[in-house]
């Protein structure tokens, strides 16, 4: 396999046939608990892809100098250091949304897609499909984040990128988009059943979409015959 068809495998998988959160299903958690805006699910998704790219990078340097028997406590003692240094940055600069995002940015160290990334992938490449693959990963997640996240919002309040300024700053104080109503939806979309609804409903589509794909591929495939053909007519020829 040559490297741009590997690099080009590396970002499929990341961003749809092995998502994380729709293929996998790692990381259900964070993915479940903060969905409920959009500003939510993309620092979430931030913190994630910044402690996935750093962790697949590390891992990959020193994947020859650590035995097996120490690699799953190296890994995790890994991705804790870059979980505290992406909480000390979201208190630096974003505190009010590290304050609503809470346990969960703690909890990374946890997530099982980082960790399995790291002894699935990381441990066994080089440095620059690692880090790729870290990136890809970590915008697959990021990505079903943030579409849970805004149909969560215009459902149950009715307004999407709301608050917006807890990640970008006063800059972003009029992103507020007003779908429709006084922000009252649907009490159900920002309660945990409404994120498991969300999600079960993005999982069938995709499937949907990917038995397609697969039919469309098949029909491609079919054996056509060539050269001349006989043909039999039947009945009366009047």
């Amino acid at each position: 396999m040559t490297d741009q068809s590997q690099y080009g495998e590396i970002a499929r998988n990341g961003l749809w046939n092995n998502n994380p959160a729709l293929v996998q299903l790692l990381g259900l958690c964070p993915l479940l608990a903060v969905t409920g805006t959009v500003v939510n699910a993309l620092g979430l998704g931030l913190a994630t892809l910044l402690v996935l790219v750093g962790s697949n990078l590390v891992v990959s340097l020193i994947r020859r100098q650590v035995s097996d028997a120490v690699r799953i406590p190296v890994f995790v003692m890994i991705i804790a250091t870059f979980v505290t240094c992406t909480e000390l940055l979201m208190k630096a600069y974003t505190y009010e949304l590290y304050q609503i995002l809470g346990i969960f940015i703690p909890l990374i160290v946890t997530n099982c897609a980082i960790l399995g990334r790291a002894e699935a992938f990381a441990s066994k490449n080089g440095l620059l499909p690692s880090t790729l693959d870290g990136v890809m990963m970590g915008l697959g997640f990021g990505a079903v984040l943030l579409v849970i996240g805004g149909i969560r919002e215009i459902l149950g309040h009715g307004t999407l990128f709301a608050n917006m300024s807890l990640l970008f700053g006063p800059v972003a104080e009029g992103w507020q988009l007003t779908l429709f109503g006084d922000g009252q939806g649907l009490l159900v979309a920002v309660l945990p059943p409404g994120a498991f609804l969300v999600t079960g409903l993005l999982i069938a589509l995709k499937n949907v979409i990917d038995g397609q794909i697969a039919r469309r591929r098949a029909a491609r495939r079919a054996p056509v015959a060539r050269g001349s053909k006989r043909v039999r007519t039947t009945g009366t020829i009047s």
